[in-house]
């Protein structure tokens, strides 16, 4: 908790991280500008530049999901930078965790729970081999593009070129 002293006023940080995080989760929820000014006895004015400062970019969600990637901290680094909502990057080890450590029916349902919720997405971005794309195309009837790691099948993590996806995504906004 840091204090400031600005004249004769003392300023509290964490009370204007606390409001703005309580700004920030009611638009979220959908509430209007002027709802939230409403409720949380504020301008609606202060929210609206609030929100100009914070915006990264607007329009569409975008999700990135790929497997087996090397450099995967860097493309998450990467994705946080841009915003997306939904990522899901896996490593060689961990994709085979992720099947190992489920029965049949938990892992058809998993991929199930992800499916659907790429379809809620206007873009996905998708690393994997031939064969992936191929089927993750069908799968997202065309709102996909892909970046191809190699034949399938991969056994091993394959290092992602960033600005590649970088391009995407920007030339997608």
């Amino acid at each position: 908790m840091n204090f400031y002293r600005i004249g004769e006023k003392v300023i509290n940080d964490n009370k204007i991280h606390r409001k703005v995080r309580n700004i920030l989760q009611l638009r979220e929820k959908g509430y209007s500008q002027a709802k939230v000014a409403e409720e949380l006895d504020v301008k609606r004015t202060l929210i609206s530049r609030l929100e100009n400062i914070g915006e990264i970019r607007k329009g569409s969600k975008i999700a990135l999901v790929g497997f087996p990637v090397a450099n995967k901290q860097e493309i998450l680094k990467m994705g946080k930078k841009y915003g997306l909502e939904f990522m899901l990057l896996l490593t060689e080890q961990e994709r085979w965790s992720f099947i190992e450590d489920k029965t049949g029916l938990e892992l058809f349902n998993a991929l199930m729970e992800i499916m659907a919720r790429l379809k809620e997405f206007d873009l996905v971005i998708f690393l994997g081999s031939d064969m992936r794309l191929d089927l993750i195309d069908k799968l997202m009837d065309g709102k996909i593009i892909g970046l191809k790691l190699g034949k399938s099948p991969i056994t091993e993590d394959k290092h992602v070129e960033v600005n590649k996806i970088e391009k995407i995504i920007n030339e997608f906004l």
